[in-house]
């Protein structure tokens, strides 16, 4: 009897095998399908361009299967329901007259050509009041409770948010969930703060400087003053905001430490149109992702690029 079980052991062995190799195959297949739960995703846009680009990834999330909600301002330009995902808005202290004046006034700035001293203190005074309006906005969605209880109960996963006015990472750090930033920069540079990346002065051309990467000393000299202002118009631009989330969270909370909050920062950017300069590993780029619809350009736009 010993010998015969001795003699068919081998045997036994050798089905055990086959069955546990089809076993783990059948577990491996099981993980390469697509779950057909998605995730809940809260989408805390910004206005104008912003939006549009951040528009085709909210459309994308919703293809994938996920639930996103957007959350938006009861007053907007841009931001308006559409079917492939829900508009939760929340009540703000100003017209859409006011906020149109402000927000289209702005633009008209931003898009002159001369470059000067008086156009740069001029866009620092428009950015700034465009800010004073956010912080406004900011206050009508934080202090809103019962708004703030049902987004908790909602239980997201994720917060994807354009830091450029960071009221998003704010309400992300407030509701404890995970935030992905998605964005072409920031004022002062402060992507470049929050996730420690190398920004030295000698080697990478300063935002509205007109430098190079190949730099002579003047010019490098200018590269190190010309952020210095700029520094202080964010301190006094975001420190609204760093007393508002200092409230919201029960203590004392820096803007720097809010952007730190972020697991991802989405950039779209690409080194054809920017610097190579150094980035961290969660810096992921997809420059040329809000040209994905493209429409031809009319004559009177090819005419007025060759002039």
């Amino acid at each position: 009897m010993q010998l015969r079980l001795l003699q068919t052991s081998p045997v036994l062995a050798m089905g055990i095998q086959m069955f546990l190799q089809k076993l783990s195959g059948l577990l491996f297949l099981l993980c390469a399908l697509p779950w057909t739960e998605g995730e809940k995703v809260l989408v805390f846009p910004m206005e104008g361009s912003h939006w549009l680009s951040m528009r085709d990834v909210v459309r994308e999330l919703h293809t994938r299967g996920h639930q996103t909600v957007v959350l938006a301002p009861e007053v907007s330009v841009n931001i308006k329901e559409e079917n492939f995902f829900t508009l939760k808005t929340y009540s703000v202290p100003y017209t859409k007259e006011e906020y149109r004046h402000q927000f289209l006034g702005h633009l008209q700035k931003v898009f002159e050509t001369e470059f000067s001293l008086k156009f740069v203190l001029q866009n620092m005074a428009s950015v700034n009041n465009v800010s004073t309006f956010y912080v406004r906005s900011c206050m009508g969605l934080l202090h809103n409770v019962a708004l703030i209880q049902l987004l908790n109960s909602s239980s997201f996963d994720v917060v994807l948010t354009d830091p450029f006015f960071p009221c998003g990472a704010v309400l992300a750090m407030h509701l404890r969930v995970p935030a992905v930033f998605f964005l072409q920069s920031m004022l002062c540079e402060l992507e470049f703060e929050a996730t420690y990346s190398p920004n030295p002065s000698s080697y990478v051309p300063r935002l509205l400087t007109t430098n190079s990467d190949h730099m002579s000393f003047l010019e490098r000299v200018k590269n190190m003053v010309y952020p210095l202002p700029w520094m202080y118009f964010c301190h006094v631009n975001y420190g609204p905001l760093e007393r508002l989330a200092s409230e919201v969270l029960q203590r004392e909370v820096s803007l720097v430490e809010v952007l730190r909050h972020a697991s991802v920062w989405l950039l779209r950017k690409d080194f054809v149109f920017h610097y190579p300069r150094p980035f961290m590993p969660n810096m992921v780029f997809i420059g040329g992702i809000n040209c994905a619809n493209r429409k031809p350009l009319t004559q009177v736009c090819i005419q007025s690029l060759f002039k």
